[in-house]
């Protein structure tokens, strides 16, 4: 045994009589872990067989993945699905993410001050602006598509709409906490040196959040290029609307094709984002 090791074995008496609850193997805590964990077990086992969760499934179906896949290969052109005509539905996809994720960033912000407890007009106007938000965030993205196509119809204003509302909910929470956590010294420096309540929020709160807020918009923006694939499937414009009709028709290369492209885009625009937020990170004052 080293030198140290032998150091530290014979200090171990001292420490247990200065910190027992610390060499104590039954605790409090201990114990309420291991119940919660006992708990989640049980509650997975419970949720198993009330579902009818049968592996054993899974396991004839794995073949056929494959023989999908092979069909799939190599990425092809199809009727209805040229490549001219695949990104162009691959743009009008990434419009209607940019767009909702701006016209719901745009919507939040002031939602979002109403929202913070240190910039809140009213406590009143806060519950019902929380509430509100909550109630937005809450259905999903999906749900609104579904929603829009049967008020504006089939086309990418209606999949534009469920992005922005639902956002706005996610935005106006995200802003609200962002605010809410904003470091009190600049805002109390403001209002020392003679600024009302606007300037307080325009000159103490308004730099510190800015970084924050634009870094979650650039984040939500990645997750809407991909949810505006899926609302794409019900009508809401966009190259999910390819990408479901090829699927009906079995066209699996195109299928290909286009999921390919999908992921290409989608990892451009994941590098392209994370760049532009550890810029803004690094420009974050006091960062």
């Amino acid at each position: 045994m080293s030198p140290l090791a032998e150091a530290a074995r014979a200090r171990l008496p001292v420490l247990r009589a200065a910190h027992p609850g610390q060499f104590r193997v039954l605790t409090v805590a201990r114990l309420g872990m291991a119940l919660a964990l006992a708990a989640m077990a049980a509650l997975f086992a419970f949720g198993v067989w009330r579902l009818d969760i049968q592996w054993a499934r899974i396991w004839p179906g794995l073949g056929q993945v494959g023989g999908f896949l092979l069909e799939m290969l190599p990425p092809a052109e199809a009727r209805g699905a040229s490549l001219p005509g695949v990104l162009r539905a691959l743009a009008e996809t990434l419009a209607i993410a940019f767009l909702g994720t701006l016209g719901a960033a745009l919507l939040a912000l002031p939602l979002g001050f109403l929202a913070a407890r240190n910039t809140t007009l009213s406590q009143v106007l806060r519950f019902l602006c929380r509430r509100g938000l909550d109630g937005l965030r809450g259905v999903d993205a999906l749900i609104w598509a579904l929603i829009w196509v049967s008020v504006v119809g089939l086309g990418p204003f209606a999949g534009l709409l469920a992005i922005m509302v639902n956002d706005t909910g996610t935005f106006g929470k995200l802003f609200s906490e962002a605010i809410e956590g904003a470091d009190r010294r600049p805002q109390e420096g403001v209002v020392a040196a003679g600024g009302n309540g606007l300037h307080r929020v325009r000159f103490g709160v308004l730099p510190q959040v800015l970084p924050v807020m634009a870094g979650q918009v650039l984040y939500m923006f990645e997750s809407n290029v991909r949810s505006s694939t899926i609302i794409g499937i019900v009508g809401a414009g966009g190259i999910g609307l390819v990408l479901a009709e090829m699927i009906r028709t079995l066209e699996w290369q195109a299928v290909s094709l286009i999921v390919l492209l999908i992921l290409l885009m989608v990892a451009a625009i994941d590098a392209i984002s994370a760049r532009l937020r550890r810029r803004m990170i690094g420009a974050t004052p006091g960062a």
